[in-house]
């Protein structure tokens, strides 16, 4: 085996996070707050800074990595995978020396290229000609090494015309653009991947993929973070899954699938969030539950073939906003997407209409649309100039079985072609003899 350029050892890090929601309390109770809260804000204080005690009550803090230990050899294309708020970006930013380890340690030989969020390492008010020539004198690489880069890079972000503006007026798709071709190009060794990918269009995704390819087989090493397994499989040699913090698997990159879509609680009906504070959402909109009935309203997660499945989501909803769109990704077991449907497709007099406070929103998938097997559910809500609020990890799961059969041939020909298998109307026309 090559020689590790990335050794990750007990690597932890933990964040302050916001005051937990406090009931009312009396008057006497406020004066007894106000003459113990120095000694109360004291004690806090140390809390949070000795980060040795374990035993230490921890109210204000979260543990984003918690003991993380794994080495990544010359030339390895590592996927890693996992839930929102699992741990992915904060393990990037921490090999990217953006941000420093609670404790533990991580060891890298190597020139780094890093795409992790967009902006991340551009300066607002430089061009973008400026930006990769200061990216590229980060990396240690001289002038002339970057003006050689200069031309594919620029062909590869399609941003030609626009090269000599301040970065500050890019467009998201430009900016992510850039900063990937910058990334790809500049040669680091080690080239760290985050979803940013996810901003830019279809083609340039598959183009992005395709250079990431180009660069493993060079021999580099990649680490890619993404929700889609499709790419993962494609990519990697080696993917690790991580939760709540921890690496709970690490292996060849189908295991690691398997294992991240197959968590207990997608095989409900029903998910439910009771505790506000643990409500996926923003200020804006806070998702309730989610859960999937059968066409006479009762909660399963079993359908025959020939069941529609209705698709429903609970939320609270603070104010109106005309950008908001909620939404689903309904995948394959695997995590392939099918298809993505908004509240807001179709004409604008026929989208479901919203109200302050409490909403519940139905999607049905049509009988007669979706092969045998399981499939899984990702809430994709967010707005439409490009903020994601809620998505896309998979919170559900249903699976279809055979129902009443439809022809002779049906069963033949099930699970033998395409990915959905929907029964379309056929119509014969009489043709008149000449």
């Amino acid at each position: 085996m090559n020689k590790p350029v990335i050794t990750v050892e007990n690597l932890s890090k933990r964040y302050r996070i916001g005051l937990r929601e406090k009931k009312y309390r009396t008057f006497r109770e406020v004066l007894k707050d106000g003459i113990t809260a120095p000694l109360r804000n004291l004690a806090r204080l140390r809390r949070l800074t000795r980060f040795d005690d374990e035993n230490a009550k921890e109210e204000d803090v979260i543990w984003a990595l918690r003991d993380i230990s794994f080495e990544v050899p010359q030339g390895q294309v590592l996927g890693i995978i996992g839930r929102n708020g699992a741990g992915k970006t904060t393990l990037l930013k921490i090999l990217s020396n953006i941000t420093e380890p609670t404790r533990g340690c991580a060891f890298i030989q190597g020139r780094v290229g890093s795409l992790l969020e967009v902006g991340t390492g551009f300066h607002p008010e430089l061009t973008g000609r400026e930006n990769v020539f200061l990216n590229g004198a980060i990396l240690g690489m001289k002038k002339a090494e970057i003006g050689r880069k200069l031309d594919e890079i620029v062909a590869f972000a399609e941003i030609e015309k626009f090269i000599d503006t301040p970065v500050k007026r890019y467009s998201s798709g430009m900016f992510v653009r850039l900063a990937f071709a910058v990334a790809a190009h500049l040669e680091p060794e080690i080239l760290l991947v985050d979803e940013v990918l996810a901003v830019g269009d279809i083609a340039f995704q598959k183009k992005c993929l395709g250079k990431m390819g180009h660069v493993a087989a060079e021999g580099r090493t990649v680490l890619f973070v993404s929700h889609n397994m499709l790419a993962i499989r494609a990519l990697c040699n080696r993917a690790i899954l991580l939760d709540e913090g921890k690496l709970v698997m690490d292996d060849e990159p189908e295991k690691v699938i398997q294992e991240y879509v197959s968590y207990e609680n997608m095989n409900e009906a029903e998910v439910v969030w009771d505790d506000r504070s643990s409500q996926p959402g923003n200020e804006l909109i806070k998702l309730v539950s989610m859960r999937t009935r059968d066409s006479s309203g009762n909660l399963t997660s079993i359908f025959q073939r020939d069941q529609s499945i209705i698709v429903e989501f609970e939320f609270d909803l603070a104010r109106l906003e005309e950008n908001l769109h909620i939404g689903l990704d309904l995948k394959t077991g695997d995590g392939i997407v099918l298809f993505r449907s908004h509240h807001t497709d179709g004409a604008e007099k026929d989208w479901a209409t919203l109200t302050v406070g409490r909403n519940i929103l139905q999607c049905v998938v049509p009988a007669n649309f979706l092969k045998l097997g399981r499939y899984l559910i990702s809430p994709v809500i967010g707005l439409h100039y490009g903020q994601l609020i809620v998505g896309p990890d998979p919170l559900l799961s249903f699976t279809v079985i055979e129902g009443k059969p439809i022809s002779r041939f049906w069963i033949i020909q099930q699970g033998k072609r395409g990915v959905t298998a929907p029964i379309l109307h056929w119509k014969h026309i009489n043709v008149k003899s000449p």
